[in-house]
This record gives structure tokens, C-alpha cells and sequence, in this order.
């Protein structure tokens, strides 16, 4: 039932709590927040590259779009 809400591409509800039994074995009870939080900061840090990224790019196309017109301007007035 879990597997049908949670999309985790086929892993069973078993296999979940072995793989959360082991963590635990490795890690100990004390370890894992401390884990948890540095996932969270290196996602939130991932996705927010991916904005400035996607930012940059946007403002460089929009750039170019111009560079594009005006030189299109330029070889109008030319002629």
C-alpha cells in the first residue's frame, strides 16, 4: 500500500524497512538526523544552482534575441 502512494519505482514496503534497519545498524539513532539534514542543504543547494542556472540562460537567450534584432535593424537601414 505504501509503494502505491509513494512513488519510489518499485520498492516494496519490506524492502523500505530493511533498508531503514541497515541505515540504522550503520549509522546508529544519533547519526541519522545529523545525515538527514546535510541531504536537505545539498538538495536545497542543487536546486537552487539549477534556478540561477536556468536564470542565466534565459537572460543570455533574451541577449541574443536582441544582439539579433538590432543587427537586423542595422542591415535594413543599410540597404
Amino acid at each position: 500500500m505504501i509503494s502505491t502512494i509513494i512513488p519510489l519505482g518499485g520498492v516494496a514496503p519490506s524492502e523500505l524497512i530493511v533498508v531503514v534497519a541497515i541505515a540504522l545498524l550503520l549509522f546508529g539513532g544519533k547519526k541519522i538526523p545529523e545525515l538527514m539534514k546535510g541531504l536537505g542543504t545539498g538538495i536545497r543547494e542543487f536546486k537552487q544552482a539549477t534556478r540561477e542556472t536556468n536564470t542565466n540562460s534565459a537572460m543570455a537567450k533574451e541577449a541574443v534575441t536582441e544582439s539579433k534584432s538590432t543587427i537586423d535593424t542595422e542591415n535594413e537601414s543599410v540597404k
